[in-house]
């Protein structure tokens, strides 16, 4: 990032039609999402989890951002991540347990524009501990987002993640970040859960920005490993972990998550 201020290279800046294309990907998203996290319970499989996924982009004529991705290419719609892993796990036989957290991360792509969330379910009955940590990472977020504005600096994100995250004593990740989105799911700036510098820092927050913001906290430690799929990461302690997002854009009244069926409304 820029500290200078700049805008770093390969940033897009989108129009007013490129946003609201954005935006119907967006509500894509979050009914899979929302899909999804009225199937987990104890029994459901993730795999069960991947195929809701698929059905909803069937219906929208949508197509997945995360289904061939990288190398080696991801094999699924979704990512399911329970208990220790913390991102990037591959669905399919697992059976979701009582007491686990299960993330749920999630990319559409509506005519050549992405969408990308993640939400963090718990399964069944979970401890106060584990229950706490889920929502101190979702309102991580949610204090993210809402500097997602114009005259605001990419550090204020961070920054806002920090602020939450950090009393708490959670582990909070910090090679892993969020990113720039378009028409492509991955696009610079990366955007970091912490701003060493505190906020008011790097990038201009200018009108026409759309981040992905995707903060991630562990009961113990923020050590991780990625296991021998070559995807799905894990802490080193099996501790469980949260993880948290969405894609948000920034207009002239402020942050718009394009991801959220309210636009944000109720948490902004």
């Amino acid at each position: 990032m820029a500290l200078g201020g700049r805008r770093p290279r390969g940033v897009t800046v989108k129009t007013p039609e490129q946003v609201q294309r954005m935006r119907v990907a967006g509500l894509v998203v979050a009914e899979a999402l929302a899909r999804m996290s009225e199937a987990v319970r104890p029994g459901t499989t993730t795999g069960d989890l991947d195929r809701i996924a698929r059905g909803v982009l069937e219906r929208h004529d949508a197509t997945s951002s995360f289904l061939g991705y990288g190398h080696p290419g991801f094999p699924a719609v979704i990512c399911a991540s329970v208990g220790a892993e913390v991102v990037h796990g591959i669905p399919g036989d697992r059976v979701l347990a009582e007491g686990e957290l299960c993330s749920i991360d999630f990319g559409a792509i509506v005519e050549g524009w992405h969408a990308d969330a993640a939400v963090t379910v718990p399964v069944g009955e979970c401890s106060a501990e584990v229950l706490e940590l889920n929502q101190v990472t979702e309102d991580s977020l949610w204090a993210a987002l809402r500097t997602v504005r114009p005259g605001g600096r990419l550090s204020d994100i961070g920054a806002a993640v920090e602020q939450v995250i950090r009393p708490h004593g959670y582990g909070l990740l910090e090679d892993y970040t969020g990113h720039g989105i378009g028409t492509s799911m991955h696009e610079p700036p990366y955007v970091p859960n912490l701003a060493p510098k505190g906020p008011g820092h790097g990038m201009p927050l200018d009108v026409g920005i759309v981040l992905a913001v995707e903060p991630m906290a562990t009961l113990g430690r923020a050590e991780v490993t990625v296991l021998e799929d070559d995807w799905t990461v894990v802490t080193t302690d099996g501790r469980q972990a949260s993880h948290w997002e969405h894609t948000v854009a920034v207009t002239p009244d402020g942050p718009w998550v394009l991801t959220a069926v309210d636009g944000g409304s109720s948490r902004l």
